[in-house]
Formats: structure tokens, C-alpha cells, sequence
């Protein structure tokens, strides 16, 4: 077995901190937004909204069975943890991490409430981007990570 580098614990400290900070906001929004559903405008072009999403990322596959959007997560969920045991530079595991702790938010979402609670709400006019949280956005940066790992070091893609 690998010995637990340097690396890992990023991964996995990112990880924990993005889950206590996605679960923490969920939970503050749940009280003000969700009971009963409301929006609170922040400012000309951002307001908080309750928003349950049943699909994934924009609401895609919103009418695809709980149960299948749980296994997609949970294999995505072990390919990211494979790939946080062979991170060999910071920017991989801190993608890992944040997209790790994003994840493990949504699926704790999806397992107690059969949705994904988002809130946040930018707009221009009457076009809205499609709410989000901040597990969502862990994921959105941590994608970006890994992308900027593997074009920096192109060489390990092969490997």
C-alpha cells in the first residue's frame, strides 16, 4: 500500500472543509429560503432562491430515478478518490478535494432530501443562470484543477 503523502491530506482536508462549509450554508439557506420557498434579491443581478434540483449539474437528467443519479455520483466519487491517491502535485489533489467534498454535499442531499438544494441565482435581464451552491462550485473550480494539472504536466496523462 502507498504510503499516505502530503498530497492526500490536502485532498482529503479540502474535502472535509468543502462538505462542513456546503453542508453548514445548505442548512442556513433551508431556514431562510425553503420554508416556504421565497427569493431574497442581493443585487441587481443576484438574489438567494430556493431551488430543488432532481437532476444533476443545470438540472440536466432532472427526470432520471434517484437511484441511478446516486450510483453515477458514487462512481464518480471513487474515480476522484483513485485519482487523489496518485495526485503527485498540489493542484490535482486540491481538484480532487474540491470536487471530493462537492460531490460527497450533493449525494448528502440527494440521500435526505431526493434533491439538491441550491440558492444562489445570477442574472442579466430575465436570462438566469441556473441556480447553484457551493458544492457545485467546488466541483465547477476543482475541474478546473485538473484540467490546469493535466495540461501542465501532460506526460502523465498517458500513464
Amino acid at each position: 500500500m502507498a504510503r499516505f503523502n502530503d498530497y492526500r491530506k490536502t485532498g482529503l482536508a479540502i474535502a472535509a472543509i468543502i462538505l462542513i462549509c456546503d453542508l453548514i450554508t445548505k442548512q442556513f439557506f433551508q431556514n431562510l429560503l425553503f420554508d416556504p420557498p421565497r427569493s431574497i434579491e442581493i443585487l441587481p443581478f443576484f438574489n438567494l432562491t430556493a431551488v430543488w434540483n432532481k437532476g444533476v449539474s443545470f438540472g440536466l437528467m432532472a427526470g432520471t430515478q434517484i437511484w441511478h443519479l446516486l450510483a453515477i455520483a458514487a462512481a464518480i466519487t471513487v474515480i476522484i478518490i483513485h485519482w487523489l491517491w496518485r495526485a503527485e502535485d498540489r493542484f490535482t489533489a486540491g481538484g480532487c478535494g474540491l470536487i471530493l467534498g462537492g460531490a460527497i454535499g450533493n449525494i448528502h442531499d440527494r440521500i435526505q432530501f431526493g434533491a439538491v438544494r441550491d440558492f444562489f441565482d445570477f442574472y442579466i435581464g430575465s436570462y438566469h443562470w441556473p441556480a447553484f451552491n457551493i458544492a457545485d462550485s467546488a466541483v465547477f473550480i476543482g475541474v478546473i484543477f485538473l484540467l490546469f494539472s493535466t495540461v501542465k504536466r501532460p506526460d502523465k496523462i498517458a500513464s
